[in-house]
């Protein structure tokens, strides 16, 4: 693949005011052309482009474009850089108004060198706010897809559409449905900007000429008309890949533009060099429906205050996952230690859901056109979510890990929607970690508070995620925690009752869509507020589970808290996949007794604190 630099513009507004301005502060930059002033921690424009794109693995050749007029100036950059001096090609003009324009001086290296072969072209005059790009992702999504590539990014608010050709992609396919060169207002709501940074097969070279041929007025010869035409005229294929980062000083800008957008960039990217990102995610709690989330069926869960987990990303040198001194240990008090340390909690700690997300992320923004920074991180966690008691604790750290990296490389809920995060933190568990799982969890840690999900096969098959809807949390009853203190594996309590659903067992189907209807009825005494019915539906829920799972597969242990629940009239169901319990008692008397007895039969009772995000977001 060859590169192509292009410096040819005559940026005379710059220069003019460059030249003029009295402060005595820019006299130094006088007739310097646009791309070798400094740029991003003062290093040259050009000078950015050069190192990204200096690598003989990725391109045979590299080739800059300039004017006459300024030729001089990159003949002396080139042997100061190590950029061979025989591949600066001067297009001959010395002024604005004799230009030859963009696509002619891109014809214009293709004929002269005979070129043959794919090619990236890219503005080398541009300010790139991401100093750590990595190119190769690009050409690794070029080389993935068919079809031509272009690099989009999302506009800063201050920034208007009128100045920027404006890209429509579509979010499943990553084509690029239509592209707009400076549209007027209100001819499209899109503020995805695209920017010369392009990538053309060989085979499309040709059109180039014959855009040309069509296009005299050198107004028209820019290569966003060009893109223009092959994208809704000639309906050639080109994908859209995204930059989570910034361009600017593109074309025809003034002095204002050019120390506005570097003090811009210089604070936004560059203001506070390795800043910690820390993102927390909460347990939560089954009120109605469960299982049924891994069986096509409704639910209804809340994230809990009382317990947590917590992901801190540092930037670093190098990318380093940091083990937690209690659930990764590496250093025991003796053999007797080990042993019972590992017959407790088992080999798997919460190293392994760092690195699995971590991999899950850079594969999904690989094939989903996202380019990342080239950046390295620290991450570590800590979490209190007792483990093996079926309150998501492993969803929450990668939850919390996910919400880091999106904020790390700028990415948003655009990028990324919520439900598509979603089925991420899943993807995580179940593809790479082989954990058994639905997606309750996951989307109640996303969305945080309390969610009613509905996760019907006509509604995942649709749109590859359920329905979920955030209720009312303002005055909830008071809901209660119990768990074991020694729990057994919670993954055991789906036995075989996913392959009988499989095998379309009528119980078993039956079932799951009784656990809808339930959390149905729920849904409505929530909204009601009227407890008592949820009390009995609560209740319906366990009562249900048991029969389809038998006390066998629940456990001796989950049924002992069941039934010491229940001698006090108190609701009580499975939050999750076993060793806790969750309830609802209304008799403030009975509460207390409860309690009691439940931490005297060796479990852990907590009140349960509802995380509200509206709360959190308020204050």
């Amino acid at each position: 693949m060859i590169c192509i630099l292009l410096v040819a513009g005559h940026g005379t507004l710059l220069e003019e005011q460059i030249k003029s301005d009295t402060s005595g502060l820019y006299r130094h930059l006088s007739g310097i052309p646009k791309a070798l002033l400094p740029g991003l921690g003062g290093k040259k424009i050009l000078d950015f482009w050069w190192e990204i794109v200096n690598t003989r693995q990725l391109f045979s050749e590299v080739y800059l474009v300039t004017n006459a007029d300024k030729f001089k100036h990159y003949e002396r950059w080139a042997t100061a850089n190590n950029f061979p001096v025989e591949n600066i090609i001067n297009d001959g003009t010395t002024t604005y108004e004799k230009r030859l324009g963009a696509v002619a001086d891109l014809e214009l290296v293709i004929q002269s060198r005979h070129l043959q072969d794919d090619i990236m072209v890219i503005a080398g005059d541009m300010l790139c706010a991401d100093q750590k790009f990595d190119i190769a992702q690009v050409l690794r999504f070029f080389k993935m897809r068919e079809g031509e590539l272009a690099i989009y990014y999302e506009m800063e608010n201050d920034e208007e559409t009128t100045s920027r050709g404006i890209v429509e992609v579509c979010p499943d396919t990553h084509r690029i449905i239509k592209f707009y060169e400076k549209p007027v207002a209100g001819i499209t709501n899109s503020r995805l900007a695209s920017v010369v940074f392009y990538c053309l097969r060989k085979d499309t070279l040709p059109s180039i000429s014959e855009f040309l041929h069509l296009k005299e007025n050198v107004n028209d010869r820019v290569l966003g008309k060009y893109l223009q035409w092959l994208i809704n005229e000639l309906n050639v294929s080109v994908n859209g890949m995204k930059l989570p980062t910034g361009f600017q000083l593109i074309g025809q800008v003034g002095l204002s533009d050019y120390t506005k957008w570097l003090t811009h960039y210089a604070t936004k990217y560059h203001g506070t060099p390795g800043k910690s990102i820390t993102h927390r995610s909460y347990a939560r709690i089954g009120i109605m429906g469960n299982p049924s989330d891994g069986f096509h069926g409704k639910t209804i869960a809340m994230t809990i205050a009382n317990f947590w987990a917590e992901v801190t990303l540092t930037e670093s040198q190098t990318l380093e996952l940091l083990p937690h001194p209690l659930n990764d240990p590496t250093r025991f008090g003796s053999l007797q230690d080990l042993y019972y340390i590992s017959r407790k909690e088992g080999y798997f700690g919460g190293l392994r859901l760092l690195q699995a997300t971590c991999k899950k992320f850079y594969q999904f923004c690989s094939k989903e056109g996202i380019a990342l920074t080239k950046q390295n991180f620290t991450l570590q966690y800590d979490t209190n979510i007792p483990r093996q008691v079926g309150l998501a604790g492993s969803s929450a750290i990668v939850s919390a890990t996910l919400k880091c990296l999106m904020d790390f490389y700028n990415l948003t809920d655009q990028d990324l929607p919520m439900p598509r995060q979603a089925n991420f933190v899943l993807d995580v568990e179940s593809d790479e970690l082989f954990i058994t799982a639905g997606l309750q969890d996951r989307v109640v840690q996303i969305y945080e508070g309390l969610i009613y999900m509905d996760f019907s096969k006509d509604l995942m098959d649709k749109q590859g995620y359920g329905n979920y809807v955030s209720m009312d949390m303002s005055c909830l009853p008071h809901f209660w925690l119990a768990y074991l203190g020694d729990p057994s594996d919670s993954g055991m309590i789906h036995s075989n009752v996913r392959q009988r659903w499989l095998n379309g067992d009528p119980e078993v189907v039956a079932a799951m869509k009784t656990f809808a209807d339930l959390t149905d009825k729920a849904k409505e005494a929530l909204e009601k507020r009227n407890w008592e019915t949820l009390v009995d539906l609560m209740n319906q829920n366990f009562d249900l589970r048991r029969q389809l799972y038998s006390d066998e597969c629940l456990g001796e242990g989950n049924l002992k808290m069941v039934k010491i629940a229940r001698e006090f009239g108190s609701a009580v169901k499975f939050p999750g996949s076993g060793g806790a319990v969750t309830g609802l008692c209304l008799n403030p008397d009975n509460m207390v007794a409860l309690k009691r007895a439940l931490q005297e039969a060796g479990c852990v009772f907590c009140h349960i604190v509802p995380f509200n995000p509206s709360e959190t977001n308020e204050s």
